[in-house]
Protein backbone atom coordinates (compact mmCIF):
# COMPACT_ATOMS: atom_id res chain seq x y z
CA UNK A 1 0.00 0.00 0.00
CA UNK A 2 1.16 3.50 -0.90
CA UNK A 3 1.73 5.71 1.53
CA UNK A 4 1.70 9.33 0.18
CA UNK A 5 -1.36 9.09 -1.99
CA UNK A 6 0.24 9.98 -5.67
CA UNK A 7 -2.74 8.91 -7.46
CA UNK A 8 -5.43 11.09 -4.99
CA UNK A 9 -3.38 14.18 -6.39
CA UNK A 10 -3.34 13.62 -9.89
CA UNK A 11 -7.16 13.06 -10.12
CA UNK A 12 -8.78 15.71 -7.34
CA UNK A 13 -5.80 18.17 -8.80
CA UNK A 14 -7.60 19.10 -11.91
CA UNK A 15 -11.30 19.53 -10.68
CA UNK A 16 -10.58 20.91 -7.27
CA UNK A 17 -8.11 24.03 -9.41
CA UNK A 18 -11.29 24.36 -11.49
CA UNK A 19 -13.65 25.51 -8.54
CA UNK A 20 -11.36 28.38 -8.26
CA UNK A 21 -11.99 29.89 -11.44
CA UNK A 22 -15.76 31.23 -11.00
CA UNK A 23 -13.18 33.43 -8.12
CA UNK A 24 -10.92 34.99 -10.65
CA UNK A 25 -10.73 38.34 -11.76
CA UNK A 26 -13.32 38.71 -14.69
CA UNK A 27 -11.12 41.57 -16.66
CA UNK A 28 -10.88 39.51 -19.95
CA UNK A 29 -9.96 36.07 -20.84
CA UNK A 30 -6.40 35.89 -20.17
CA UNK A 31 -6.44 35.39 -16.88
CA UNK A 32 -8.78 32.46 -17.11
CA UNK A 33 -6.62 30.84 -19.83
CA UNK A 34 -3.78 31.54 -18.62
CA UNK A 35 -4.82 29.91 -15.21
CA UNK A 36 -5.91 26.75 -16.94
CA UNK A 37 -3.32 26.09 -19.13
CA UNK A 38 -1.13 26.07 -15.84
CA UNK A 39 -3.24 24.28 -14.03
CA UNK A 40 -3.02 21.57 -16.98
CA UNK A 41 0.89 22.03 -17.15
CA UNK A 42 1.34 21.52 -13.45
CA UNK A 43 -0.63 18.00 -13.32
CA UNK A 44 1.07 16.82 -16.37
CA UNK A 45 4.61 17.71 -14.89
CA UNK A 46 2.84 16.07 -12.00
CA UNK A 47 2.01 12.92 -13.47
CA UNK A 48 5.59 13.00 -15.17
CA UNK A 49 7.42 13.00 -11.95
CA UNK A 50 5.77 10.39 -10.66
CA UNK A 51 6.37 7.92 -12.82
CA UNK A 52 9.86 8.61 -13.21
CA UNK A 53 10.88 8.68 -9.62
CA UNK A 54 7.89 6.53 -8.43
CA UNK A 55 7.13 3.95 -10.37
CA UNK A 56 9.08 0.95 -11.33
CA UNK A 57 9.00 -0.49 -14.60
CA UNK A 58 10.31 -3.70 -13.73
CA UNK A 59 6.98 -4.66 -11.66
CA UNK A 60 4.39 -6.23 -13.36
CA UNK A 61 1.88 -5.80 -10.20
CA UNK A 62 -0.58 -3.20 -9.43
CA UNK A 63 2.07 0.01 -8.43
CA UNK A 64 0.79 3.11 -6.14
CA UNK A 65 -2.09 1.44 -4.46
CA UNK A 66 -4.59 3.62 -2.39
CA UNK A 67 -7.45 2.42 -0.69
CA UNK A 68 -9.76 4.20 1.22
CA UNK A 69 -13.29 3.68 2.48
CA UNK A 70 -15.23 6.26 1.25
CA UNK A 71 -18.88 4.25 1.35
CA UNK A 72 -19.29 2.34 4.01
CA UNK A 73 -23.19 1.41 3.33
CA UNK A 74 -22.48 -0.18 0.18
CA UNK A 75 -18.91 -0.98 0.48
CA UNK A 76 -17.78 1.63 -1.76
CA UNK A 77 -13.89 2.09 -1.62
CA UNK A 78 -11.52 5.14 -3.24
CA UNK A 79 -9.39 2.34 -4.55
CA UNK A 80 -6.85 3.62 -7.19
CA UNK A 81 -3.58 1.92 -9.07
CA UNK A 82 -1.42 1.98 -11.47
CA UNK A 83 0.31 -0.58 -13.75
CA UNK A 84 1.82 -0.69 -17.55
CA UNK A 85 -0.99 -0.68 -19.05
CA UNK A 86 -2.47 2.44 -17.55
CA UNK A 87 0.20 4.44 -17.27
CA UNK A 88 1.01 5.47 -20.93
CA UNK A 89 -3.55 6.69 -20.87
CA UNK A 90 -2.68 8.89 -18.19
CA UNK A 91 0.33 10.39 -19.60
CA UNK A 92 -1.57 11.05 -22.87
CA UNK A 93 -4.22 12.44 -21.10
CA UNK A 94 -2.38 14.90 -19.67
CA UNK A 95 -0.24 15.56 -22.60
CA UNK A 96 -3.53 16.12 -24.82
CA UNK A 97 -5.50 17.91 -22.78
CA UNK A 98 -2.65 19.85 -22.56
CA UNK A 99 -2.59 20.56 -25.81
CA UNK A 100 -6.34 20.78 -26.13
CA UNK A 101 -6.23 23.36 -23.87
CA UNK A 102 -4.34 25.35 -25.86
CA UNK A 103 -6.59 24.48 -28.96
CA UNK A 104 -9.26 26.46 -26.87
CA UNK A 105 -7.45 30.02 -26.61
CA UNK A 106 -10.15 31.38 -29.52
CA UNK A 107 -12.76 30.55 -27.01
CA UNK A 108 -14.51 33.54 -25.95
CA UNK A 109 -17.82 32.99 -25.22
CA UNK A 110 -18.49 31.78 -21.21
CA UNK A 111 -15.01 31.05 -20.91
CA UNK A 112 -14.88 30.31 -16.62
CA UNK A 113 -17.88 26.95 -17.49
CA UNK A 114 -15.79 26.29 -20.58
CA UNK A 115 -12.51 25.89 -18.66
CA UNK A 116 -13.52 24.38 -15.56
CA UNK A 117 -15.87 21.49 -18.11
CA UNK A 118 -12.30 20.64 -19.56
CA UNK A 119 -10.16 20.34 -16.27
CA UNK A 120 -13.22 18.27 -14.49
CA UNK A 121 -12.75 15.94 -18.21
CA UNK A 122 -9.17 15.76 -17.30
CA UNK A 123 -9.76 14.33 -13.74
CA UNK A 124 -12.46 12.05 -15.01
CA UNK A 125 -10.35 10.38 -17.42
CA UNK A 126 -7.06 10.31 -15.28
CA UNK A 127 -9.67 8.68 -12.26
CA UNK A 128 -11.06 5.76 -14.49
CA UNK A 129 -7.24 4.66 -15.92
CA UNK A 130 -6.55 4.44 -12.32
CA UNK A 131 -9.35 3.03 -10.87
CA UNK A 132 -9.07 -0.18 -9.28
CA UNK A 133 -12.96 -0.37 -8.00
CA UNK A 134 -15.53 -1.52 -10.77
CA UNK A 135 -17.97 1.41 -8.83
CA UNK A 136 -15.59 4.28 -8.72
CA UNK A 137 -14.86 2.73 -12.14
CA UNK A 138 -18.17 3.42 -13.12
CA UNK A 139 -17.87 6.21 -11.38
CA UNK A 140 -15.49 8.21 -13.21
CA UNK A 141 -16.95 6.97 -16.51
CA UNK A 142 -20.17 9.15 -15.69
CA UNK A 143 -18.14 11.93 -14.71
CA UNK A 144 -17.07 12.85 -18.39
CA UNK A 145 -20.27 12.25 -19.59
CA UNK A 146 -21.95 15.43 -18.69
CA UNK A 147 -18.97 18.11 -19.44
CA UNK A 148 -19.00 16.40 -22.89
CA UNK A 149 -22.69 17.12 -23.38
CA UNK A 150 -22.16 20.76 -22.42
CA UNK A 151 -19.49 21.56 -24.17
CA UNK A 152 -21.01 20.17 -27.61
CA UNK A 153 -24.03 21.57 -26.68
CA UNK A 154 -22.59 25.16 -25.74
CA UNK A 155 -19.53 25.31 -27.61
CA UNK A 156 -20.44 23.05 -30.91
CA UNK A 157 -21.13 23.91 -34.53
CA UNK A 158 -25.43 24.66 -36.19
CA UNK A 159 -26.37 21.16 -35.09
CA UNK A 160 -24.47 20.91 -31.61
CA UNK A 161 -28.19 20.19 -29.72
CA UNK A 162 -28.78 17.46 -32.23
CA UNK A 163 -25.22 16.04 -31.76
CA UNK A 164 -24.99 16.46 -28.16
CA UNK A 165 -28.38 14.94 -27.16
CA UNK A 166 -27.55 11.83 -29.73
CA UNK A 167 -24.55 11.50 -27.57
CA UNK A 168 -26.04 11.65 -24.55
CA UNK A 169 -28.48 9.19 -25.42
CA UNK A 170 -26.44 6.54 -26.79
CA UNK A 171 -23.61 6.67 -24.23
CA UNK A 172 -25.87 7.29 -21.09
CA UNK A 173 -28.06 3.83 -21.61
CA UNK A 174 -24.79 2.36 -22.82
CA UNK A 175 -23.24 3.23 -19.17
CA UNK A 176 -26.31 1.38 -17.51
CA UNK A 177 -25.24 -1.67 -18.38
CA UNK A 178 -21.57 -1.40 -16.64
CA UNK A 179 -23.18 -1.08 -13.53
CA UNK A 180 -26.83 -2.33 -13.67
CA UNK A 181 -26.37 -5.29 -15.37
CA UNK A 182 -22.86 -6.22 -15.06
CA UNK A 183 -20.76 -4.98 -12.15
CA UNK A 184 -23.77 -5.60 -9.26
CA UNK A 185 -23.85 -9.06 -10.94
CA UNK A 186 -20.11 -9.50 -10.22
CA UNK A 187 -19.99 -7.77 -6.91
CA UNK A 188 -22.57 -10.02 -5.26
CA UNK A 189 -21.89 -13.31 -7.02
CA UNK A 190 -21.21 -16.17 -4.51
CA UNK A 191 -20.46 -13.86 -1.60
CA UNK A 192 -21.77 -12.51 1.50
CA UNK A 193 -21.01 -9.01 0.76
CA UNK A 194 -20.43 -7.18 -2.08
CA UNK A 195 -16.96 -6.43 -3.56
CA UNK A 196 -15.72 -4.55 -6.02
CA UNK A 197 -12.37 -4.61 -6.05
CA UNK A 198 -10.75 -5.63 -9.17
CA UNK A 199 -7.74 -7.86 -7.57
CA UNK A 200 -10.92 -9.97 -6.01
CA UNK A 201 -12.74 -9.99 -8.71
CA UNK A 202 -10.30 -11.43 -10.58
CA UNK A 203 -10.18 -14.33 -8.97
CA UNK A 204 -13.91 -14.94 -8.70
CA UNK A 205 -15.40 -17.82 -10.90
CA UNK A 206 -18.68 -17.91 -12.69
CA UNK A 207 -21.04 -20.45 -14.53
CA UNK A 208 -20.01 -19.69 -18.00
CA UNK A 209 -24.09 -18.98 -19.21
CA UNK A 210 -23.58 -15.79 -16.85
CA UNK A 211 -20.03 -15.16 -17.58
CA UNK A 212 -21.25 -14.49 -20.94
CA UNK A 213 -24.38 -12.65 -19.96
CA UNK A 214 -22.29 -10.21 -17.82
CA UNK A 215 -19.51 -10.17 -20.60
CA UNK A 216 -22.30 -8.85 -22.88
CA UNK A 217 -23.43 -6.02 -21.11
CA UNK A 218 -19.64 -4.59 -20.55
CA UNK A 219 -19.90 -5.15 -23.96
CA UNK A 220 -22.70 -3.08 -25.01
CA UNK A 221 -20.99 -0.23 -23.20
CA UNK A 222 -17.65 -0.41 -24.64
CA UNK A 223 -19.08 -1.21 -28.20
CA UNK A 224 -20.87 2.77 -27.80
CA UNK A 225 -17.72 3.93 -26.54
CA UNK A 226 -15.31 2.77 -28.99
CA UNK A 227 -17.59 2.67 -30.99
CA UNK A 228 -18.77 -0.64 -33.06
CA UNK A 229 -21.62 -1.37 -35.04
CA UNK A 230 -24.43 -0.92 -34.46
CA UNK A 231 -23.58 1.84 -31.82
CA UNK A 232 -21.40 3.99 -33.99
CA UNK A 233 -23.77 6.50 -35.49
CA UNK A 234 -23.09 9.48 -32.57
CA UNK A 235 -19.93 9.60 -33.70
CA UNK A 236 -19.79 11.42 -37.06
CA UNK A 237 -21.95 13.72 -35.76
CA UNK A 238 -20.67 14.39 -32.63
CA UNK A 239 -16.98 15.11 -33.99
CA UNK A 240 -18.60 17.41 -37.02
CA UNK A 241 -20.66 19.21 -34.92
CA UNK A 242 -17.83 19.52 -31.76
CA UNK A 243 -15.05 22.57 -31.53
CA UNK A 244 -11.79 21.13 -32.41
CA UNK A 245 -10.59 21.09 -28.69
CA UNK A 246 -13.22 19.21 -27.83
CA UNK A 247 -12.67 16.81 -30.91
CA UNK A 248 -9.15 16.01 -30.15
CA UNK A 249 -10.12 14.95 -26.23
CA UNK A 250 -13.04 13.04 -27.79
CA UNK A 251 -10.44 11.33 -30.67
CA UNK A 252 -7.67 11.31 -28.03
CA UNK A 253 -8.99 9.85 -24.94
CA UNK A 254 -12.72 8.95 -24.42
CA UNK A 255 -12.49 6.68 -27.57
CA UNK A 256 -9.66 4.34 -25.66
CA UNK A 257 -12.35 4.36 -22.61
CA UNK A 258 -13.62 1.94 -24.60
CA UNK A 259 -10.94 -0.16 -25.69
CA UNK A 260 -9.29 0.33 -22.21
CA UNK A 261 -12.74 -1.18 -20.47
CA UNK A 262 -13.08 -3.88 -23.03
CA UNK A 263 -9.36 -5.12 -21.86
CA UNK A 264 -9.36 -4.32 -18.35
CA UNK A 265 -12.78 -5.86 -17.48
CA UNK A 266 -13.60 -8.42 -20.11
CA UNK A 267 -10.33 -9.75 -20.77
CA UNK A 268 -8.88 -9.92 -17.32
CA UNK A 269 -12.44 -10.37 -15.13
CA UNK A 270 -14.25 -12.77 -17.84
CA UNK A 271 -11.53 -15.01 -19.43
CA UNK A 272 -13.65 -17.75 -20.66
CA UNK A 273 -16.33 -15.51 -22.12
CA UNK A 274 -13.97 -13.74 -23.59
CA UNK A 275 -12.48 -16.49 -25.35
CA UNK A 276 -15.86 -17.48 -26.89
CA UNK A 277 -16.38 -13.73 -28.08
CA UNK A 278 -13.32 -12.46 -29.26
CA UNK A 279 -13.86 -13.64 -33.02
CA UNK A 280 -17.04 -11.72 -32.95
CA UNK A 281 -15.22 -8.88 -31.43
CA UNK A 282 -13.11 -8.43 -33.76
CA UNK A 283 -15.45 -9.24 -37.29
CA UNK A 284 -17.21 -6.41 -35.81
CA UNK A 285 -14.04 -4.59 -35.50
CA UNK A 286 -13.23 -5.27 -39.24
CA UNK A 287 -16.70 -4.26 -40.40
CA UNK A 288 -16.52 -0.81 -38.75
CA UNK A 289 -13.83 -0.38 -40.92
CA UNK A 290 -15.50 -1.59 -44.10
CA UNK A 291 -18.02 0.70 -43.33
CA UNK A 292 -16.30 4.10 -42.53
CA UNK A 293 -13.88 3.15 -45.72
CA UNK A 294 -17.16 3.22 -47.72
CA UNK A 295 -18.40 6.44 -46.30
CA UNK A 296 -15.10 8.16 -46.14
CA UNK A 297 -15.03 8.68 -49.98
CA UNK A 298 -18.48 9.82 -49.89
CA UNK A 299 -17.80 12.73 -47.06
CA UNK A 300 -17.60 15.84 -48.02
CA UNK A 301 -16.86 17.45 -44.53
CA UNK A 302 -13.35 17.97 -43.11
CA UNK A 303 -13.85 17.08 -39.71
CA UNK A 304 -16.10 14.01 -40.76
CA UNK A 305 -13.82 12.39 -43.02
CA UNK A 306 -10.87 12.61 -40.55
CA UNK A 307 -13.66 11.06 -38.03
CA UNK A 308 -13.91 8.36 -40.48
CA UNK A 309 -10.14 7.70 -41.23
CA UNK A 310 -9.21 7.65 -37.90
CA UNK A 311 -12.15 5.08 -37.33
CA UNK A 312 -10.47 2.81 -39.77
CA UNK A 313 -6.96 3.13 -38.41
CA UNK A 314 -8.32 3.21 -34.79
CA UNK A 315 -9.39 -0.98 -35.83
CA UNK A 316 -5.68 -1.40 -36.67
CA UNK A 317 -4.81 -0.12 -33.61
CA UNK A 318 -7.36 -2.10 -31.63
CA UNK A 319 -5.54 -4.94 -33.59
CA UNK A 320 -2.29 -3.85 -32.27
CA UNK A 321 -3.24 -3.44 -28.80
CA UNK A 322 -4.32 -7.10 -28.84
CA UNK A 323 -1.33 -8.57 -30.04
CA UNK A 324 0.96 -6.03 -27.85
CA UNK A 325 -0.92 -6.67 -24.35
CA UNK A 326 -0.99 -10.50 -25.42
CA UNK A 327 2.67 -10.35 -25.35
CA UNK A 328 3.89 -7.44 -23.52
CA UNK A 329 1.44 -5.97 -21.79
CA UNK A 330 3.67 -3.27 -19.96
CA UNK A 331 4.26 -1.21 -23.34
CA UNK A 332 0.81 -1.86 -24.67
CA UNK A 333 -0.48 1.27 -25.37
CA UNK A 334 3.32 2.59 -25.85
CA UNK A 335 3.32 2.10 -29.27
CA UNK A 336 -0.24 3.63 -29.80
CA UNK A 337 0.48 6.92 -28.09
CA UNK A 338 1.83 9.02 -31.30
CA UNK A 339 -1.00 7.23 -33.26
CA UNK A 340 -3.55 8.72 -31.49
CA UNK A 341 -1.36 12.06 -31.00
CA UNK A 342 -1.75 12.13 -34.77
CA UNK A 343 -5.66 11.97 -34.54
CA UNK A 344 -5.75 15.08 -32.13
CA UNK A 345 -3.31 16.89 -33.98
CA UNK A 346 -5.35 16.25 -37.11
CA UNK A 347 -8.66 17.42 -35.86
CA UNK A 348 -6.59 20.71 -34.39
CA UNK A 349 -5.46 21.32 -38.31
CA UNK A 350 -9.12 20.82 -39.20
CA UNK A 351 -10.22 23.19 -36.51
CA UNK A 352 -7.11 26.05 -37.08
CA UNK A 353 -8.30 25.37 -41.17
CA UNK A 354 -11.71 26.73 -40.34
CA UNK A 355 -10.71 29.25 -38.56
CA UNK A 356 -9.07 30.57 -41.61
CA UNK A 357 -11.46 29.60 -43.87
CA UNK A 358 -14.70 29.49 -42.17
CA UNK A 359 -15.35 26.37 -44.03
CA UNK A 360 -15.07 22.60 -43.52
CA UNK A 361 -16.63 21.67 -46.54
CA UNK A 362 -13.64 20.29 -48.77
CA UNK A 363 -14.70 21.84 -52.05
CA UNK A 364 -15.33 25.62 -50.91
CA UNK A 365 -11.63 25.16 -49.16
CA UNK A 366 -10.02 24.51 -52.72
CA UNK A 367 -6.49 23.56 -52.61
CA UNK A 368 -4.73 24.55 -49.28
CA UNK A 369 -1.57 23.76 -50.45
CA UNK A 370 -0.89 27.71 -51.94
CA UNK A 371 -3.27 29.17 -49.22
CA UNK A 372 -2.06 27.84 -46.14
CA UNK A 373 1.13 25.55 -46.89
CA UNK A 374 2.34 25.39 -43.32
CA UNK A 375 -1.19 23.90 -42.58
CA UNK A 376 -0.78 21.52 -45.57
CA UNK A 377 2.68 20.40 -44.97
CA UNK A 378 1.37 19.39 -41.47
CA UNK A 379 -1.75 17.01 -42.71
CA UNK A 380 0.89 15.58 -44.94
CA UNK A 381 3.16 14.84 -42.22
CA UNK A 382 0.07 13.70 -39.72
CA UNK A 383 -1.27 11.32 -43.26
CA UNK A 384 2.12 9.99 -43.70
CA UNK A 385 2.56 8.79 -39.49
CA UNK A 386 -0.84 7.40 -39.94
CA UNK A 387 0.04 5.14 -42.61
CA UNK A 388 2.90 4.12 -40.97
CA UNK A 389 5.71 5.60 -43.07
CA UNK A 390 9.75 4.22 -42.13
CA UNK A 391 10.95 6.78 -40.05
CA UNK A 392 7.83 8.47 -38.60
CA UNK A 393 5.85 7.53 -35.21
CA UNK A 394 3.52 4.52 -36.52
CA UNK A 395 6.28 2.93 -38.20
CA UNK A 396 7.61 1.63 -34.91
CA UNK A 397 3.86 0.34 -33.60
CA UNK A 398 3.38 -1.81 -36.73
CA UNK A 399 6.70 -2.95 -36.78
CA UNK A 400 6.02 -4.82 -33.47
CA UNK A 401 3.03 -6.08 -34.75
CA UNK A 402 4.96 -8.04 -37.71
CA UNK A 403 7.79 -9.57 -34.59
CA UNK A 404 5.07 -10.14 -32.08
CA UNK A 405 2.41 -11.78 -33.90
CA UNK A 406 5.02 -14.94 -35.06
Amino acid sequence: MNHFPWLTIIVLFPISAGLVIPFLPSTGNKIIRWYTLGVCLLEFLLITYIFCYHYQFNDHLIQLKEDYNWISFINFHWRLGIDGFSIGLILLTGFITTLATLAAWPVTRNPRLFYFLMLAMYSGQIGLFASQDILLFFFMWELELLPVYLLLAMWGGKRRLYAATKFILYTAAGSLFIFNRGGLIMAFYNSNESTFDFQLLINKTYPLELEIIVYLSFLIAYAVKLPIIPFHTWLPDTHGEAHYSTCMLLAGILLKMGAYGLIRINMELLPHAHSFFCSMVSNFRSNSNSLCSFNFSKSAQLKKKNCLFFSITYGICSYRNWINYKFRPKWCYFTNDFTWFNWCFTFFLAGISYDRTRTLVLDQMGGIGTSMPKIFTLFSSCSMASLALPGMSGFIAELMIFFRSN
